[in-house]
């Protein structure tokens, strides 16, 4: 019942809005995600609604931290009843036995839960006596010299845990928050005005993830850079694009290097295997490679090459992809555990790929950003005896005429046409040597199969670069195979085809001319048959080597001012297509280089 309150209108009923008991498939929340919101709601929405999670070294130390307590022990001693009405028998039995001493007891890692609240916690510890008991929670660092003891989050968190017992029938008036570095206890009182504010984090979560809509990213916020989440939130990149941000440009990303490296079998009938933390490659029972697993970030097979089903499991909880190729290069698929939970940008996507308008704005971008890389690439390693200058002129017209274009088969048009111009001269970026020596002689565009050595490379760059956009766009959540200018077509990974249009030039043309130029690649490493040319496993692999080193390469961002290395810059354009798709951006800002 609502009760009168005084108001400045005389008396008003006051509303309360007590939370729905759960009912149904609604999932529990985690007591962890109420603590993310008090933190940051965008934090909280991530990982909870769109099931993103990325690991740093705060999250891994807090795990370590967490070792002991993870593991379950002790026992939560059942609660006693109390003046609940019971009849009078029990009420003598609990006379008879109020005498007794209570034994202190102490569980590790117990989980419980609340319908009425519609949370659930995992505790590290929970100390007790009797029906008193207090939840202690487990935290890295060292205790902040805040007047609280705590910040309000970890606050609210222990908080929550208490109310989870009070449900269970405990007696919970306080907490305890430990801080491992420093050895301290921190004592949590349990008052009204906590219990308030632990109620109203508890239903914002609820409100912000049934509403379908992302919170915000925080302005210049301390809390940003040493978030886990910073690569894949993008705080300072959304709030720039969106024109909230402030004019000196985004904080220098603070994520981990990718120091991890693809493993690439292409032995004929080799066999990859998992021995303890290493990945152990044979050929004909005979041992061949070996690769530690955390140096490895994909496993990528070439031809007839056989995986055991232990080695297809570690993969898959590593969430470490295998991608599947032909003998020649030509990729075929990819496996992976589970898949990304963030079915809120597939929808995103397949909406967008539905909507013409949607389309061929994305396509005029990707293309005219194709044509301008296109461009800067023949600019930069012209070796041709003729002025680059009238091409130069040409190509640049062409990316404006893109992004004018009316129609998708109009634009396709004028990608066509800036390619051939492109193409052409594409000879004039190859190192010429000595007459006497074998020449890589490059006319035109030409494949299935490739006619010559440059095609030959040409093809087999463009299978790899699709390849890791395909891996990248499955790893963020999309569908590489529903894309917006490349059309679905059974079997093609549309979107990988159009993400990789920009950066053909960057990434796969520029491995071929340094592969050729810096004389990586000799003529003893090609096979000719039948009107085709194709790599030897020995050229293969050097200029496997010659592709890789591309993407570790570090550039600078023209919009964003730091230096991000292009296989990180491929998962930074894939988010912000994300942000672009769900609402956060007004349009997808492609990456064109100086």
């Amino acid at each position: 019942m609502t009760e009168p309150v005084p108001g400045p209108q005389g008396l008003q009923s006051e509303l309360p809005l007590p939370f729905p008991e759960l009912s149904g498939d609604l999932p529990l929340l985690p007591v962890r995600m109420v603590n993310e919101y008090e933190y940051c709601p965008r934090l909280a929405y991530l990982e909870w609604v769109q099931g993103e999670w990325a690991d740093s070294g705060d999250t891994v130390q807090g795990r370590w931290v967490h070792r002991k307590v993870d593991k379950p022990g002790g026992k939560l001693a059942e609660p006693k009843d109390g003046n609940d009405g019971s009849d009078k028998e029990d009420a003598e039995e609990r006379e008879d036995q109020s005498g007794e001493d209570e034994v202190p007891f102490k569980a590790r890692s117990i989980t419980l839960s609340s319908n009425r609240l519609g949370i659930i916690a995992k505790m590290d510890l929970i100390e007790g006596e009797g029906n008193v008991v207090t939840p202690v929670d487990y935290k890295r660092g060292k205790r902040p010299h805040v007047a609280a003891g705590a910040y309000q989050p970890e606050r609210i968190q222990v908080c929550a845990q208490g109310l989870i017992l009070e449900d269970h029938g405990y007696q919970c008036d306080e907490g305890v928050i430990y801080f491992a570095e420093s050895k301290e206890r921190v004592r949590v009182v349990f008052d009204e005005t906590l219990r308030n504010q632990t109620l109203s984090a508890i239903n914002g979560l609820r409100l912000i993830a049934a509403s379908g809509r992302i919170p915000p990213p925080l302005h210049d916020s301390p809390k940003c850079p040493r978030c886990s989440l910073v690569g894949i939130c993008l705080p300072d990149e959304v709030n720039l694009l969106s024109g909230r941000g402030a004019e000196a440009g985004p904080r220098p990303m603070a994520t981990a290097e990718l120091n991890a490296r693809p493993l690439y079998v292409q032995a004929h009938r080799a066999k990859v295997a998992k021995k303890g933390e290493t990945l152990q490659v044979t050929v004909e029972d005979k041992p061949a490679a070996s690769a530690r697993l955390i140096d490895v970030s994909q496993l990528v097979l070439q031809g007839n090459v056989y995986v055991t089903t232990p080695t297809l499991h570690e993969l898959m909880k590593r969430q470490i992809p295998i991608t599947w190729s032909s003998f020649g290069g030509w990729f075929m698929g990819h496996s992976h555990g589970v898949g990304h939970k963030n079915v809120e940008l597939r929808t995103a996507q397949y909406k967008g790929s539905f909507d013409e308008q949607v389309c061929l704005s994305l396509a005029r971008g990707l293309v005219r950003a194709k044509i301008l890389n296109c461009r800067t690439l023949l600019r930069r390693n012209w070796r041709g005896e003729s002025d680059s200058g009238p091409w130069l002129t040409r190509l640049k017209q062409f990316a404006e005429k893109a992004t004018r274009a009316q129609d998708l088969n109009t634009l396709l048009g004028y990608e066509g046409t800036a390619a051939a111009d492109y193409f052409s001269n594409f000879g004039n970026m190859i190192k010429q040597h000595d007459a006497r020596e074998f020449q890589f002689d490059f006319r035109h565009r030409n494949r299935r199969p490739p006619a010559d050595p440059v095609n030959a490379m040409l093809s087999f760059a463009y299978a790899m670069l699709t390849r890791q956009w395909t891996v990248t766009l499955s790893a963020v959540g999309f569908d590489p195979f529903r894309g917006f200018y490349h059309q679905p077509r059974y079997g093609r990974p549309s979107l990988a085809l159009d993400m990789m249009e920009p950066f053909r030039p960057l990434i796969a043309d520029s491995a071929v001319l340094t592969a050729i130029n810096n004389g990586e690649v000799r003529p003893t490493d090609l096979i000719s048959a039948a009107g085709s040319v194709n790599l030897s496993p020995s050229g293969r692999k050097r200029f496997i080597a010659a592709f890789e080193r591309r993407l570790a390469l570090k550039v600078t961002h023209p919009l964003f001012g730091y230096r991000i290395s292009y296989q990180r810059l491929l998962e930074v354009q894939a988010r912000l297509l994300g942000r672009f798709l769900l609402g956060e951006l007004i349009q997808y800002p492609n990456f064109t280089t100086r």
